[in-house]
């Protein structure tokens, strides 16, 4: 068997036919009812409190915050209520020892003390007159504050549009005693403190801002149904009908909302579908990725779509080729069966033998590569992965595995897509869409929006294509409901979508 043939037979693993989407899509159904009814199950299903979406002719100047990592983010948006916004911003890295502070008092002092700082350089009459009208003892009322929207990436138990109880830190913070207390009030009591015009009105799921980023910038007659992620994680979140999200009656802390538009958006945490491993696709790599990760179980879906999983699944494929010893990846007899005319060799310190060595970007370059002998995989094996002298059948049986592991992720995406769209009932046909098909166009009524974000389904070269292949195959969506699904890119949840989701919770009337 020759070197194509072997990558052909390791590909083949990834394969993931329209019989096993359809499988997928019912039992990602099912399981997004069961997170309906009850917590604590494996796609979790978190209420938001935002009960509605904007439609683009929203006005105002909006502030939020984001902290999602090493950094924090602070930002003013100015909506222009004609589906444009403009934003000012600024990041400041957060100092190593507030990540692990003694007490959550000195991080939160820190972050109002970041805000303060925005608000003197870029609102400094707005922040002037506030001091003023309270040196005055003037009546405040809620039109003299900005309004924030707080996108805070850490696991949160959410009970309300502003109130969510911290679960734990990750991404190297410890900080104890803010444990189990509300994030949201946190925050405001250290705004307070420094008498700042700024009420915290939302805390934020970076996911929900995508989802309300698309639905102001690209409003259709329908509004936007979908907001995913498909990036280095991913999530979606989506609006579901109040009357089907039954747990919301059995929650003891729930917080009050607006029930008026009879919907509410729910972040779905998708990225733990099917923990219990009943229809995911599975291979060696898949189990190893798992087995060898510091969440061994959980994130199962995750795992097999997002962009931090990717590379490392194709490290692993890769190494299984290259230990095989019956296949000739990396492998030359003589330099006379190497059109590079040297032999291959792979450094002792090679990323190839490291976790996490791969990078999900190299899947990109190699599976764009259309350049003769496929030089430019060449140079990225040896820049990158310390392959040297790589030949072109090398680079080939390289992108062999590339598109199927690829292709794998995206048709994965499109079960979580074709679920939300399927469960939600947006395809249901009426008579106008009878008329629409027949003359082969689709009305702007019968659009379903999507708005996504995220590096795989920007820069990953084909793969909406694979997602919209995946979709027609589905029972329910078909050639005809593909069509009627339009997929656009939103930018921006933790800002302009947390400014959108702070101007909800305020009543949508414009913040100073």
């Amino acid at each position: 068997m020759g070197l194509l043939d072997d990558a052909k037979r390791v590909a083949a693993k990834f394969e993931y036919p329209a019989e096993d989407v359809n499988i997928g899509v019912k039992e990602f159904i099912r399981q997004m009812d069961e997170g309906l009814q009850e917590s604590g199950k494996s796609m979790n299903q978190i209420p938001t409190y935002v009960t509605s979406v904007p439609n683009g002719t929203e006005k105002g100047v909006y502030l939020a915050v984001d902290l999602g990592g090493t950094n924090f983010r602070v930002c003013s948006i100015k909506l222009n209520g004609d589906t444009t916004f403009a934003l000012t911003q600024s990041k400041i890295a957060i100092p190593r020892e507030l990540m692990v502070a003694k007490t959550s008092k000195e991080l939160f002092s820190f972050l109002a003390k970041q805000i303060e700082s925005f608000l003197k350089t870029h609102h400094n009459d707005h922040f002037e007159e506030h001091h003023r009208r309270r040196q005055d003892g003037e009546e405040m009322t809620d039109g003299h504050f900005f309004q924030l929207g707080f996108t805070f990436s850490f696991p949160v138990h959410q009970i309300g549009i502003n109130k969510g109880h911290l679960i734990r830190w990750t991404k190297g913070f410890d900080i104890s005693d803010a444990i189990g207390k509300d994030v949201c009030h946190l925050l405001q009591s250290e705004i307070d403190a420094l008498h700042l015009p700024v009420k915290v009105a939302a805390l934020v799921n970076d996911t929900v801002g995508t989802l309300m980023a698309r639905s102001y910038t690209s409003p259709g007659k329908t509004g936007t149904l979908l907001g995913a992620i498909f990036g280095t994680g991913t999530n979606g979140a989506y609006v579901e009908e109040l009357e089907k999200i039954t747990k919301l009656k059995k929650m003891e802390e729930g917080g009050d909302f607006d029930s008026s538009t009879g919907n509410m958006i729910v972040n779905t945490e998708w990225g733990s579908f099917d923990n219990e491993m009943s229809v995911l696709p599975n291979t060696p790599y898949d189990i190893s990725l798992d087995q060898e990760s510091n969440n061994p179980g959980i994130q199962m879906f995750e795992k097999r779509v997002s962009g931090m999983f990717l590379g490392e699944i194709l490290r692993r494929a890769i190494l299984d080729m290259i230990k095989d010893g019956k296949t000739e990846l990396f492998r030359d007899e003589s330099s006379g069966t190497n059109d590079m005319h040297s032999t291959c060799t792979i450094a002792d310190d090679s990323p190839l033998y490291k976790q996490w060595g791969i990078d999900t970007s190299f899947l990109s370059t190699a599976h764009e590569d259309h350049s003769a002998g496929h030089h430019i995989t060449r140079q990225a094996l040896n820049r990158e992965l310390g392959v040297d002298a790589a030949s072109s059948e090398d680079a080939e049986a390289i992108k062999i595995l590339v598109e199927a592991i690829g292709k794998r992720s995206a048709r994965l995406s499109a079960v979580a897509i074709g679920a939300v769209i399927i469960s939600t009932g947006n395809l249901t046909l009426t008579a106008g869409d009878a008329v629409a098909e027949e003359e082969k166009e689709i009305l702007e009524e019968e659009v379903v929006d999507i708005g996504v974000d995220g590096s795989l389904v920007e820069f990953y070269p084909g793969f909406e294509e694979y997602i919209r292949e995946a979709l027609r195959e589905i029972e329910g969506i078909g050639e005809k409901g593909e069509k009627r699904i339009r997929i656009g890119i939103a930018k921006d949840g933790s800002g302009v979508g947390a400014a959108l989701i702070a101007l909800v919770a305020g009543g949508r009337e414009g913040s100073r």
